[in-house]
């Protein structure tokens, strides 16, 4: 049974949790003992309300997966793990996280619960609602990096929380165009919203979305904030990996159709993950070691 639980909270979309050591990083903190143990657990908390919500999503949406040529693996869908038992752990990575958030201060745990409740209104009702849901999934990151700066503390900049906003608009623009491009003729059975999603559309708010988030990344790295924060300019030299991201990404949800969702093509893509191991290595030169 621990085999179907631990693949049924979706351990590799952990990542998405990264935003939450954003504000770590930014704020130029990543040499405080302190700061990174809280900014550990409160990823670990995030981790932990992000597999607490697969599963409830997977409960409710059992049947449907069932009907899905992929999803139906899944272990909820598939009869590897019980229904009866994945609402427990669900419960139990809730509680847990929950716990975290308590002992990472009152501002941390509103943060936590608040994406808790996102989330299972999300799953409930408003992943059916189209633009609200992608709405959702946005908010859901940007609470992320809201997580991240209440456990440091840090005030989060204005310009991280406009990239953020952004990026993951773009992200979930991006997986909405991937399902329906691999649905095909299916996607009422296989996800309701996809119906109310044309393709024409979501390719050209894909576009301008990856224009405006690279424009406004650009934006801060020439900012009078980054300028006064970083001391630097050079941070403009990290353009060309988010922009090599933003359309490697664009790349991924319009022509491969080698994974379940677009998250999971970008960690199989040697090029993105590539790109994405040299921005990471830039920003720490350039912010902590120029």
């Amino acid at each position: 049974m621990a085999v179907p639980l631990l693949k049924a909270s979706r351990p590799h979309q952990w990542v998405k949790n990264l935003f939450v050591a954003a504000p770590l990083v930014f704020a130029r903190r990543i040499d405080d003992l302190g700061a990174i143990g809280h900014t550990l657990l409160a990823v670990t908390s995030f981790c932990l309300l992000s597999s607490a919500v697969y599963l409830l999503n997977d409960i409710i949406d059992v049947n449907k997966d069932r009907a899905h040529p992929v999803k139906r693996f899944r272990p909820i869908a598939s009869g590897a793990l019980g229904i009866k038992t994945a609402r427990t752990a669900a419960g139990v990575f809730a509680l847990t996280a929950l716990a975290i958030g308590a002992a990472l201060g009152p501002l941390f745990l509103l943060v936590a619960a608040s994406y808790l409740a996102l989330n299972v209104a999300y799953s409930l009702v408003l992943k059916r609602v189209a633009f609200v849901d992608v709405g959702c999934i946005s908010l859901g990151f940007l609470l992320r990096v809201l997580g991240g700066a209440a456990a440091i503390p840090v005030l989060p900049s204005g310009w991280l929380l406009a990239c953020t906003l952004l990026l993951a608009s773009f992200l979930g623009f991006g997986k909405r165009a991937h399902e329906l491009r691999v649905a095909g003729t299916e996607k009422a059975s296989q996800r309701d919203v996809l119906e109310k999603y044309g393709p024409q559309a979501l390719r050209r708010l894909l576009i301008a979305l990856a224009v405006l988030t690279l424009g406004t990344y650009a934006a801060y790295t020439q900012s009078a904030h980054a300028l006064t924060f970083f001391g630097t300019r050079n941070l403009a030299f990290t353009v060309p990996f988010v922009a090599f991201g933003i359309f490697r990404f664009l790349w991924i949800t319009t022509r491969k159709s080698d994974a379940e969702s677009p998250t999971d093509s970008m960690l199989r893509d040697r090029a993105f993950m590539a790109n994405l191991a040299a921005y990471a290595v830039a920003i720490v030169v350039i912010i902590y070691l120029q």
